[in-house]
Parts: structure tokens; C-alpha cells; sequence
């Protein structure tokens, strides 16, 4: 559904754009990529990291801007059919002690790229969420639960034939910047026998960039309007990721951190009622008036009352071994 068209990546700098980016390269013909971001020397490098298609005429476009500009939002968006919204403060820290910066990216941003949108008729627009916005307990998970919210309810806007808006949720990527993995890495490459785990209970899901991507380019083909795309995939702990990255290692419970969770979780028990499963994701459907039910996706089961999606029960656990061959094969694409 790509071939052809011309897609816009807010935040396309980062480890999501960058595989998005091969991705698309690799299985589509676009007419055009628009890496929207604000830092000139992540574009920089990405421009000479993909050298073939940013030639003049090329593939890949580069847009120096930044989501709390609107203006600068509408320009980039002239002719856009696709518009995938990664663009976000994340750092739990930066955004507790930055709240007012956290905002003007994370919500403000997130309204401004509704506008945009609406107002340049791009087709359909898929926002990357997290699962810290799924009962918030720290400042980026309340902006992020808030920015879904409004993608979710921009459909009422569209009206019949307008843009269409959906959510795309998942947990930290494996090795993206910010994930534990690069963290064990930097600390065994420095010699350190001895990894800290703040929560020796605490278990993550793994989800791959590629996995990441594909969701997205699912919500992209299947989505109507308002839908959270979720995917199914193993759960780890953390000790035994410890364990698949220096089998010898010590281990060192260092307490939980502000605004850490002891388990991720994709769907609450809350939004069991609306959730329908599939064979490799779930979508949490909305709750509006304008929603009709005509518009569940054929080919999914509605999961049982009570429903929750937890790491920490999760059906599927990965072994040392499993997450070590993950680590290979998974990691090395990137």
C-alpha cells in the first residue's frame, strides 16, 4: 500500500524512523520519505547513512522542524498521503523534571500534528504510544496517555472519508536508545562483573524494530478510525537478560527507580470489553458514539471479561537461551 505514495515520520531521526526508513525501502517503491525532525546533525548523518536515496531527486527527504510549530507542520505536510508520529519526549527523567517541555512536545505536539493533518487531508496517520500511558505513574506516561486520547478522538473531526487515526502500542524496543540491553552492553564492554537491576521480580516484554515496523504498517492497512494496535510477543526478565548477556555476571537489586513499573502492561482489565484478539496482535476498539461496529476488523475474538496483557503474566516467557539467540539475531539487523 506504499508503492507510490509519500509518507511523513515525525522524529524520523531516531531508532524507529531509521529502521522504518530501511524497512520501507526494502519491500515498497514510495515516491517519498519526509524525515521530520529537529536535530540537524541526526539528519546529517542519516542523509550520508543513506546516501543513495537522499541525492537530489532521491527518495528521502530531510525537514528540519519540530511538532510545537504547526506552521512549519502544515508546510511538510503538502502532499502527504501517510504521516507516522514518532516524534516525542521520552527520558522518564527529563520529563519529571522538565513537565512544562514535556507537554509542549508530548500534547501540544501531538494536537499540532492533528491539525496538520486535517487541515492537508493526509489519508491516514498511525502515533507510536508506550505502555507507561497505560495507568500512568510518571509524567511522559500521563502526556502519552493524553496524546492518545487525542489521535483516538481526532476521527470525530474527519468526518466520513477524512483522515484516519490510529495507535500503535508497545513497550521499550529491544537495543533502541534508552533500553536496558545497550545499558548491560556499555557495563560488560567497560569490564564490570556486577549488573544493577533495580527489581530482581521486574519482567519486560521484547518487541524488534522490525516487529515495531510491521505493526505500524499493519494499522496503516487495517485500521478505520480510533483503534489501538497492539502486538503479541514473549516476556523476559530481566535477571535472565542479565544472564544471556554475561552468564557469569553478578547481579545487583538496586531498588526501583521513580516512575518504573515492576511489569509492562499493553491492555487493562478495563479495556478488556472492547479488545479483540488476533492471530498476532490485539486492538483495544473505541468507546464513542461515532464508532460503529461495523468497523471491527473481521478475523478477531473478543477476549474474555477480566482480560489484562502483563509481562508479569504473560502465557509466553522467553529462556536465557531464547533471549540470547534473540540477541543475535534481532540486534545484529540494526
Amino acid at each position: 500500500m506504499l508503492n507510490g505514495k509519500t509518507i511523513l515520520v515525525t522524529g524520523g531521526t531516531g531508532s524507529f524512523g531509521h529502521h522504518f526508513v530501511e524497512y520501507v525501502l526494502a519491500h515498497y517503491k514510495p515516491k517519498k520519505i519526509i524525515i521530520y525532525s529537529r536535530d540537524e546533525f541526526k539528519q546529517f548523518n542519516m542523509q550520508n547513512e543513506f546516501r543513495e536515496y537522499s541525492r537530489p531527486g532521491g527518495v528521502l527527504r530531510f525537514f528540519i522542524g519540530d511538532v510545537r510549530d504547526g506552521e512549519r507542520l502544515r508546510r511538510a505536510m503538502k502532499g502527504v498521503d501517510y504521516v507516522i508520529h514518532a516524534a516525542a519526549l521520552k527520558q522518564v527523567p527529563a520529563c519529571e523534571y522538565n513537565p512544562n517541555e514535556a507537554v509542549k512536545t508530548n500534547i501540544t505536539g501531538a494536537m499540532n500534528v492533528i491539525n496538520a493533518c486535517l487541515d492537508e487531508h493526509v489519508k491516514k496517520v498511525v502515533a507510536l504510544s508506550t505502555d507507561k500511558a497505560v495507568n500512568p505513574i510518571n509524567l511522559y506516561g500521563g502526556t502519552k496517555l493524553v496524546s492518545d486520547k487525542l489521535f483516538c478522538a481526532a476521527n470525530a473531526y474527519s468526518g466520513d472519508g477524512g483522515t484516519v487515526f490510529s495507535v500503535v502500542r508497545y513497550g521499550n524496543v529491544a537495543g533502541s536508545r534508552g533500553s536496558v540491553i545497550p545499558f548491560f552492553e556499555d557495563l560488560i564492554e567497560k569490564g564490570e562483573d556486577e549488573l544493577p537491576i533495580t527489581d530482581l521480580r521486574m519482567t519486560r516484554f521484547w518487541i524488534s524494530l522490525e516487529q515495531g515496523v510491521e505493526l505500524v504498517i499493519k494499522a496503516l492497512e487495517d485500521s478505520q478510525g480510533g483503534e489501538t494496535f497492539i502486538s503479541k510477543i514473549p516476556s523476559f526478565r530481566i535477571t535472565d537478560l542479565a544472564k544471556a548477556m554475561k552468564p557469569d555476571c553478578k547481579i545487583k537489586e538496586v531498588g526501583i527507580r521513580e516512575g518504573e513499573k515492576l511489569h509492562e502492561i499493553m491492555i487493562t482489565c478495563e479495556d478488556a470489553a472492547r479488545t479483540y484478539e488476533y492471530e498476532k496482535n490485539y486492538i483495544i476498539y473505541p468507546h464513542y458514539d461515532w464508532w460503529r461496529d461495523r468497523n471491527i476488523i473481521p478475523g478477531g475474538k473478543k477476549v474474555e471479561e477480566g482480560f489484562e496483557y502483563s509481562s508479569g503474566t504473560n502465557k509466553v516467557f522467553m529462556t536465557v537461551e531464547e533471549i540470547r539467540e534473540k540477541l543475535k539475531t534481532d540486534l545484529d539487523k540494526h
